[in-house]
């Protein structure tokens, strides 16, 4: 397969949006770990092989730098790392004092650097790639995750300053997530209905799947990939339909209007052709 013989490590890929990275390198060939504080109810597996898991607390360095000194006795290499752990709370800014926020910058910004700082012997020696998760909430306004929307600014930026420093020999890129169905899913949107009716309002009418993600990390990750660095690969269904446009008024009455129109040259006898053909339309 693509990535047969690669060593890929998955932050946070036990559940969720992680066990579906950690399933696509898996169907690519590669020998996957994943690592969390807490091991998943079930292995991740796919292609007939599992992930191997290792606990380990991100948010705490030492930890971290002895996790992968361990790793490299262990596996020997390091292809590709995916810095997918992270997450946060709904909490309006005002309801937490700073250090309750800074956490969550803590897990989702510092923590990515910690690890791969510690990775990045491995990496170099294998021309290896980092994906960092991002999401949308760093290119927008974030109401009540404002820390973990800051938080994934600074991680698409630090990524990009990443890839120039760390070049040639590294590549370094950023997926940017919309919403994704997950088993956590509702408690951000709701019940079945809720999460349906949250999914129509992306252009591709749905949320993603865990394994979607999974696909375009292992893009970054793979030699099709080879000349994409400092990029952020947007993964989102098409974003979200503009408010504003729900709210103008203008075309609701220009469509009122011509729905008028068409009614009265029915009641003249005139076909819609006929009407066309008279305005110069055709």
């Amino acid at each position: 397969m693509e990535l047969d013989g690669r060593v890929v490590l998955v932050t946070g890929g036990t559940r969720g949006v992680g066990a579906g990275i950690a399933r696509a390198f898996l169907r690519a060939g590669a020998r996957v770990a994943v690592c969390a504080r807490r091991p998943p109810d079930a292995p991740v597996e796919a292609a007939g092989r599992p992930a191997e898991f290792h606990p380990v607390d991100l948010r705490e360095p030492t930890a971290v730098r002895e996790f992968l000194t361990a790793f490299a006795e262990r596996y020997g290499r390091l292809d590709a790392l995916v810095n997918n752990a992270g997450g946060t709370p709904y909490r309006l800014l005002g309801e937490s004092a700073a250090e309750r926020h800074a956490r969550v910058v803590e897990l989702n910004l510092t923590a990515p650097l910690t690890v791969s700082l510690a990775a990045h012997p491995l990496l170099k020696a294998s021309r290896g790639a980092v994906v960092m998760i991002g999401s949308v909430s760093g290119t927008r306004p974030s109401p009540g995750t404002a820390a973990y929307g800051a938080a994934k600014a600074g991680l698409e930026n630090l990524a990009r300053s990443m890839a120039v420093e760390w070049a040639p020999e590294v590549r370094v890129n950023t997926l940017v997530l919309g919403m994704v169905e997950t088993e956590l899913s509702h408690l951000h949107y709701g019940d079945e209905a809720g999460i349906a009716a949250v999914g129509r309002t992306v252009p591709l009418g749905r949320l993603a799947v865990p394994d979607e993600i999974g696909e375009a990390a292992v893009f970054l990750a793979s030699g099709r990939a080879a000349y994409v660095s400092g990029a952020s690969l947007l993964v989102h269904g098409g974003g979200e339909r503009p408010a504003f446009l729900d709210a103008a008024t203008a075309d609701a009455a220009t469509a009122a209007a011509g729905t008028a129109d068409t009614a009265a040259a029915d009641a003249a006898g005139v076909t819609t052709a006929d009407k066309e053909s008279r305005d110069g339309s055709v």
